[in-house]
């Protein structure tokens, strides 16, 4: 189905879809930009962000886990600074993320507690979630902080990410996190009301998509660029619907000025544009072990963790390996054979080959008296496990 046809389905179908896919979001990472939050260059619009988070604390109240990515950090030190506009120098940008980001997450913090919600500021690079060790510590630190109730607030770390500075964007990040904390749904909020076919501020005749495929070609090319305070315009929004989508997660890009406008696509109301993904998010993680045909180590287990796996889809228990073949770090694929060889599951290990040796054949509680902690209970969880189809 092309693009066009998506956006072009009736209001009933957009309708539907939005209610068969926003039914099911438990846990939610909202972007918001940074023309929004300064008020298009005057500093942070406090009224707005007490908006939003009001709405944010209305979510978590329905059980909805909340991770927002924010941008800011640098338009607002360019304000406190009396720029007249973003410097291009690399060190002044550096700087203004550093000025920016201390009354940036300040003002979420004051504007949380007020709900008596806890927040936590997280500074994360692209770097962090391209290398797996430093992507399972921040995966697993944003889980933690999600079951104590405490609402992540993200940002890019300006300060020291020279290359995300000039090359990156708060939109891809925010997919990247969705990805990385296995989000339902990503909301981007911005200053436009959703994808066009065309540039609207450059054609009062160009028309908005309610509904369109987040994997179709033809949306980069009808994107535009960015705007004076950010780095992204609709060109990174969709490439980040995109790189979510291929983790199986849908994209909402709705204008933040609307108002109760989290509150109203969450309640599945025709706003914005919806990128849909083509795939369950489990699913497509799966596919994406199964597609791996090297592996940094192998695992050989026992039939009792055989038939767990094949019979009744657990997890990869320490208790059921024999060997550990291979060096490997934690967070690497590695396969999983049985004793004759035989290929079973391949998925994401949670130890490294050495601590896998050490707790082979233990239960898991007594992995952290054996490493003395313990990442997890099992080797490989069983959503990041591909089981090979059995004989028969």
């Amino acid at each position: 189905m092309t693009m066009r046809t998506t956006a072009m389905s009736s209001p009933s179908m957009c309708a539907e879809e939005r209610e068969r896919q926003l039914a099911r979001v438990r846990r939610l990472v909202i972007k918001i930009g940074s023309a929004l939050l300064t008020a298009d260059g005057r500093g942070l619009d406090r009224a707005a962000m007490a908006a939003w988070v009001q709405q944010m604390v209305s979510l978590r109240q329905q059980g909805i886990e909340l991770i927002l990515v924010s941008s800011g950090a640098v338009a607002e030190g360019v304000v406190r600074m009396g720029m007249p506009q973003r410097p291009q120098d690399m060190h002044a940008l550096q700087a203004c993320a550093a000025i920016g980001q201390m009354g940036l997450v300040q003002a979420y913090a004051d504007h949380f507690l007020h709900h008596g919600v806890q927040t936590a500021q997280v500074l994360l690079t692209h770097d962090d979630l391209r290398q797996r060790q430093r992507y399972l510590n921040a995966r697993q630190t944003l889980r933690t902080l999600a079951s104590w109730g405490v609402v992540p607030v993200i940002n890019e770390n300006d300060t020291v990410a020279t290359d995300e500075i000039r090359l990156g964007d708060n939109d891809t990040l925010a997919a990247w996190v969705a990805q990385l904390v296995d989000a339902d749904l990503l909301v981007i909020l911005t200053d436009q009301e959703g994808m066009f076919d065309r540039d609207p501020r450059q054609d009062a005749q160009a028309r908005l998509f309610a509904q369109v495929r987040a994997l179709d070609e033809s949306l980069l090319a009808m994107a535009g660029g960015g705007g004076r305070l950010g780095r992204g315009g609709m060109y990174t929004k969709v490439k980040a619907a995109r790189l979510a989508a291929q983790s199986g997660t849908s994209t909402l890009i709705a204008s933040g000025r609307q108002p109760d406008i989290l509150l109203r696509l969450l309640a599945a109301e025709v706003l914005g544009t919806l990128f849909v993904a083509d795939q369950e998010p489990l699913v497509a993680r799966k596919q994406w072990l199964a597609a791996h045909l090297q592996h940094a180590g192998r695992l050989v287990i026992d039939a009792g963790a055989v038939a767990a796996l094949r019979e009744r889809g657990g997890s990869l228990l320490a208790v059921g390996v024999r060997a550990v073949e291979g060096e490997f770090k934690a967070g690497e694929v590695v396969a999983c054979v049985d004793e004759q060889g035989l290929r079973v599951a391949v998925g994401l290990c949670n130890y490294n080959a050495t601590e896998a040796r050490q707790v082979l054949g233990l239960s898991s509680d007594r992995i952290a008296a054996t490493l003395g902690y313990a990442a997890a209970g099992e080797l490989i969880h069983r959503d990041n496990l591909f089981v090979e189809p059995g004989p028969g």
